[in-house]
C-alpha cells in the first residue's frame, strides 16, 4: 500500500510530552534549593563510603584471628625482604637464601626475648627492694614537706595510687586477651604468621599474580602498579623505622647505662620493640626508663633519665622522622598522627602497629593510580593532599 492511501491516525496524547522518571525527578529537582541537593547528593555518598568502611572494620574484627597474624606475615617479610633480595643477587639458592632469612630472624628475636628475660629475672628482686625503700623515703618526705600530710593520708593516697594501678593493669590485661585471645590463640596465630611469612619469602610473586586475577583485566595494569609501588614503600617504611629503632634503644639505653639504671639492656630491647608502634611505644618505654631510674637511684637521677628520654625523642621527632621516614613513607605527620591514634581506637595495639604501613600503601597506591604514574612508571614521589593541589596554589600558600 502506498503512503498516498495509508490511512492516518491522530495521536490523541500528541500534545503533552511523555511522562518519564526523568521528567518527574527533573521537576522534582527544579522545586528543591541547588545547595540542598549538592549537600544530599554529597550526604548519602558518604554515607554509603562509610558504611562500606564499617563493613570492613567489622569484618577484620570478626576475623581477627586470621587477619593480625597475615598482617604481621607481611610486614615481618617486609622487613626482612631487602636481606632476601641480597643474597639472591649475591647468587644464593633460593631455598639456602630463604632459610638463611627465616633461622637469622628467629635467632634475632628469640635471642632478644631472652635477653630481656634474663636481666629482668637476675635483677627483679633487687629493683622490689628498692621499691620499697624508694616509696618509705617518699613517706618521709611528705610527712616532713609543707603540705602538713598525715601517715593516714599518705596511705590513702598510696591505697588510691595502688588501686588505680591495678584498675590500668587489668585493663591493659584485658585488652590484651580481647585483641590476642588465649595463650593457645596466640601459638595458633604466631605459627600461621610463620607459614605466611614462609609462603610469601618463597613465592610472593607468584601469590600477587593470582591476586591479580580477580581483579577485571582493563584494570589489571594500574593496580599492579599501584600495589608494586605500595609494596616498596611499606619495604622503606620497615627499613627506616628498624632504623630509627635502633637509633632510640642505643641512645637510651647507653643513657641508662652512664647513669647506673638497673635493667638498661631489658629497656633498650623494649625501646626497640616500642618504637614500632609509632608516638606511643616511645612514650611507654621512655616511661618505664623513668620510673626504674625513680625507684632505683632517686629524684635527680630520674631527673636525668628524662632528659636522656625527651632529647632521644625529640632527635627521632625533629630529625629522624622528617628526614627519613618522611622520604620513605610520604605521608603527612598529621596524617601519621591521625592513623595512629585511630588504629588504637579500633584495635588496640596492633592497629597502632599496623595503622601506619597501612596508610603509607593506601597513600602511595592511590598516588599512583590518581595521577596515572602507573601508565609512566614513574615513582610518585608526594602525598596525595599535597599531589591534588595545583602547584601555582601551593606556591602562593607557602
Amino acid at each position: 500500500m502506498s503512503d498516498d492511501f495509508r490511512p492516518r491516525f491522530r495521536n490523541p496524547f500528541r500534545h503533552y510530552p511523555p511522562v518519564t522518571d526523568r521528567t518527574v525527578t527533573t521537576q522534582a529537582d527544579e522545586a528543591v534549593p541547588p545547595p540542598l541537593r549538592v549537600t544530599a547528593a554529597y550526604a548519602w555518598r558518604l554515607l554509603v563510603i562509610a558504611g562500606a568502611i564499617a563493613l570492613f572494620i567489622w569484618l577484620v574484627m570478626l576475623l581477627k584471628a586470621l587477619v593480625i597474624p597475615l598482617m604481621v606475615g607481611i610486614l615481618v617479610t617486609a622487613l626482612v625482604w631487602p636481606a632476601l633480595q641480597l643474597m639472591l643477587r649475591a647468587r644464593f639458592p633460593r631455598w639456602l637464601a630463604i632459610a638463611t632469612t627465616l633461622v637469622g630472624t628467629i635467632g634475632i628475636v628469640t635471642g632478644l626475648l631472652w635477653l630481656v628475660v634474663w636481666q629482668v629475672r637476675a635483677q627483679l628482686d633487687d629493683v622490689r627492694q628498692r621499691t620499697a625503700v624508694a616509696i618509705e623515703d617518699l613517706k618521709d618526705f611528705l610527712l616532713e614537706s609543707p603540705l602538713h600530710l598525715t601517715e593516714g593520708d599518705i596511705d590513702q593516697y598510696l591505697a588510691q595510687a595502688q588501686t588505680l594501678l591495678a584498675e590500668q593493669q587489668e585493663w591493659l590485661l584485658s585488652t590484651a586477651r580481647a585483641v590476642t585471645g588465649t595463650a593457645a590463640e596466640v601459638l595458633t596465630g604466631a605459627l600461621l604468621a610463620l607459614f605466611i611469612l614462609i609462603c610469601l619469602l618463597a613465592d610472593g610473586n607468584g601469590i600477587w599474580k593470582w591476586t591479580l586475577r580477580l581483579v577485571p583485566r582493563a584494570a589489571r595494569p594500574a593496580a599492579d602498579a599501584a600495589a608494586r609501588n605500595g609494596w616498596d614503600t611499606v619495604i622503606n617504611y620497615a627499613r627506616t623505622q628498624m632504623l630509627v629503632a635502633a637509633i632510640d634503644a642505643v641512645g637510651i639505653g647507653a643513657g641508662a647505662a652512664l647513669l647506673g639504671v638497673p635493667m638498661a639492656i631489658p629497656v633498650a630491647v623494649l625501646v626497640f620493640l616500642g618504637s614500632f608502634v609509632p608516638i606511643v611505644g616511645a612514650v611507654v618505654t621512655g616511661a618505664i626508663a623513668v620510673f626504674l631510674a625513680l625507684v632505683y637511684n632517686g629524684p635527680w637521677i630520674a631527673l636525668a633519665m628524662l632528659a636522656v628520654v625527651l632529647f632521644v625523642q625529640q632527635l627521632e621527632g625533629h630529625i629522624l622522622q622528617p628526614i627519613l621516614m618522611g622520604s620513605a613513607v610520604k605521608v603527612h605527620p598529621l596524617a601519621v598522627v591521625l592513623v595512629v591514634a585511630g588504629g588504637a581506637m579500633i584495635a588496640g595495639i596492633p592497629g597502632a602497629l599496623f595503622a601506619v604501613p597501612l596508610a603509607a600503601f593506601i597513600n602511595v597506591a592511590a598516588v599512583t593510580i590518581s595521577t596515572g604514574a602507573w601508565r609512566t612508571g614513574e615513582e610518585p614521589a608526594a602525598d596525595l593532599i599535597w599531589s591534588m593541589v595545583p602547584r601555582e596554589r601551593a606556591r602562593r600558600n607557602r
